[in-house]
């Protein structure tokens, strides 16, 4: 299983609004099948296997990270490829709760014989899907803070340089990132402060299934600052770009951004900026899973006080900036006391280079029910 797992977090980025998922089939001991979920209306996971394994299906065991599915979508039932393969046994990591689905590929295989066994790496196989779980449940996306800071705190000095504070490798761990995300969002300060392109900037093998990903560029801009000729909005820069805007930007701003051929959509605004939930909804009912934030500090300040955010990557690099007015990853109200503080859950840090990675959730991991 730990193996279709590798493999679901291969075909994250590419194939929202569907789950990731990944699936492997074992013969004698031996893989004679594999893969990952391709992107929509191409084959899921379990179909790639078989195809692969051929003839060689009959009487294997499936894992797969996620319920198979007994229903018509872009593609036909699973289930029923599964059982044209003869396959003989299938593991099922976490059950799908998408209403189609939601137990009733367990029940089709189980109905007509075939042995199997539910909630094995449930933990590890839900991590993958969190975004789809939380869509289908909340209408949102899962939010992931990412920030990279100096060792006394700082992501930039005081007259606002911040490149490089981390190393080559932490950089490109966070194009990493960025491959397995389906959005990636800015607020418009990272836009006139650093011109971004916001793209994924990876060598092929260091990238998901078949090749580098540029997930959706999301720019919240309240009063339409963005100018038409940011780099992020170059008509030959590969993805898409979206600015979140408002009824208060001005006529003559979304005209120019429009005409440089930016995709606007508006929200409400609360208290003087775009609202952030009303944001958030507009991308789950585009598909969009899973959101990496990368700033700057206001944004992810604002994430963090209204408690939207699931999870954190935080990039700690050996390095000392001082300065009383050079900022921190976290901008906003914050919390008054270290009760209210919030601690990471399943907490892992491991080194990249010269540098330091802190991942965790800020919520607890909801896994949907068994069968």
């Amino acid at each position: 299983m730990r193996r279709a797992i590798a493999w679901a977090w291969r075909a994250q980025g590419r194939v929202a609004p569907n789950p990731a998922v990944g699936a492997v089939l074992v013969r004698d001991g031996v893989v004679v099948g594999e893969g990952c979920t391709q992107p929509p209306g191409g084959p899921h996971a379990e179909i790639v296997a078989i195809r692969q394994a051929g003839e060689r299906a009959r009487g294997a065991t499936l894992y797969v990270t996620l319920e198979p599915c007994a229903h018509y979508g872009r593609t036909p039932p699973c289930v029923d490829a599964i059982l044209q393969a003869g396959i003989a046994r299938v593991v099922v990591a976490v059950i799908d709760p998408y209403p189609e689905v939601a137990g009733r590929g367990i029940a089709r295989l189980r109905e007509a014989g075939i042995v199997v066994t539910l909630g094995v790496e449930a933990q590890a196989a839900a991590e993958v899907n969190a975004g789809y779980f939380k869509r289908l449940r909340y209408g949102l996306p899962d939010i992931t803070l990412k920030y990279a800071m100096s060792l006394d705190g700082h992501i930039a000095t005081r007259s606002g340089h911040s490149r490089w504070i981390t190393g080559p490798e932490a950089r490109r761990y966070a194009h990493q990132l960025r491959d397995r995300h389906d959005a990636i969002l800015v607020g418009v300060g990272t836009v006139l402060a650093d011109d971004p392109e916001l793209t994924t900037r990876l060598d092929p093998e260091d990238a998901g299934d078949g090749g580098p990903h540029h997930p959706l560029r999301v720019v919240l801009d309240t009063h339409a600052r963005t100018p038409p000729t940011a780099r992020l909005l170059a008509p030959d820069l590969p993805g898409r770009t979206l600015i979140v805007t408002t009824e208060a930007a001005p006529p003559e701003r979304v005209g120019a951004l429009w005409r440089a051929g930016a995709e606007l959509v508006f929200v409400p605004q609360r208290c003087g900026r775009v609202d952030l939930p009303a944001a958030l909804r507009v991308l789950a009912e585009r598909g969009i899973n899973r959101v990496l934030v990368e700033g700057g500090s206001r944004v992810l300040g604002a994430f963090f006080d209204e408690e939207l955010a699931d999870s954190v990557v935080a990039f700690i690099a050996p390095v000392l900036i001082g300065g009383a007015n050079a900022p921190v990853p976290l901008a906003g109200q914050g919390v008054e006391t270290m009760e209210q503080a919030v601690r990471l859950r399943e907490m892992q840090v491991r080194q990249v280079g010269t540098d330091v990675v802190i991942e965790g959730r800020l919520r607890p991991l909801e896994i949907p029910e068994g069968v």
